[in-house]
């Protein structure tokens, strides 16, 4: 008897803890910019506020459009699937992209081009076609939309960079541009997660010491504030508000990531009605 009396108080305890919060499931079609952005801190965050989310990450280091709608139309294993399930992580290798998005009722499903090619629409040409491809396949009616990631560091030395004259604004205002076209030729498309303005705007504050390496994230700050951008996207509760940070993360530092992802997706709403 006490046993269950235990068990009944365990359930109410819960169910009062959780009392407001939502599951939101989301798979993101992906390479090592969506595992900077949705594999760490994004469960903590929404969780924090009394969120669940179940993230699906569809990887290959470097992908980019044209090669995502290469795997897709020819059904290959390309891809470790990276899974977060209650906070726990689990990577499948080998997966084929049409059995990972029946793998949940995906609510959001983003899409994202390569750094390299992020600022240059020449390059989205398949993503229309990648677009109808997952229409096809997820089992059930969810959210499609374009993932902005950011510019590289100002002292980053790599030949990527050249496309983009070497030049931090140039590249930013690139992605920009080219995730606003993204957006008007594809209907499909219903919203962006503007990470690059989140990025750019903790540099101005902070200074240009967001990646580990000239262009991935780094592993504290830098994720912490595409996490930050990414739970206000999908939960719809303002990030600004939430306090959880990684210990790694000082609080005036985690507070200006949090402002900064606030402030992003309020520019955001500005460039969909452009």
């Amino acid at each position: 008897m006490k046993r269950c009396s235990l068990f009944f108080l365990l359930v109410l305890m819960f169910a009062a803890t959780h009392a407001g919060g939502r599951v939101v499931r989301l798979f993101s079609i992906g390479n090592s910019f969506s595992e900077d952005a949705v594999e760490q801190y994004l469960y903590e965050l929404a969780a924090a506020q009394g969120d669940s989310l179940v993230i699906g990450n569809a990887y290959i280091g470097g992908c980019y459009i044209d090669k995502h709608w290469d795997n897709a139309q020819n059904d290959r294993p390309a891809y470790a699937y990276r899974k977060v399930v209650g906070g726990r992580h689990v990577s499948t290798p080998k997966q084929r992209l049409s059995d990972m998005l029946g793998d949940e009722p995906w609510d959001v499903v983003s899409f994202q081009q390569s750094s390299d090619r992020s600022g240059v629409y020449a390059t989205f040409s398949h993503l229309p076609d990648l677009i109808h491809y997952v229409q096809a396949h997820v089992t059930a009616k969810p959210t499609y939309v374009f993932y902005m990631t950011w510019a590289y560091a100002a002292d980053f030395k790599d030949r990527r960079f050249e496309k983009f004259h070497y030049s931090q604004p140039y590249m930013y205002a690139s992605i920009r541009e080219a995730v606003t076209h993204a957006l008007a030729d594809n209907p499909e498309l219903t919203d962006m997660v503007p990470v690059g303005i989140a990025i750019q705007a903790v540099r101005e504050v902070l200074g240009d010491t967001l990646n580990r390496d000239g262009y991935h994230l780094s592993y504290g700050l830098g994720r912490y504030t595409a996490a930050c951008t990414w739970c206000e996207f999908l939960t719809g509760k303002p990030v600004n508000e939430n306090t959880w940070c990684p210990p790694q993360v000082d609080k005036v530092s985690a507070a200006v990531a949090r402002w900064a992802a606030h402030e992003a997706m309020r520019q955001s709403r500005y460039l969909l009605r452009r």
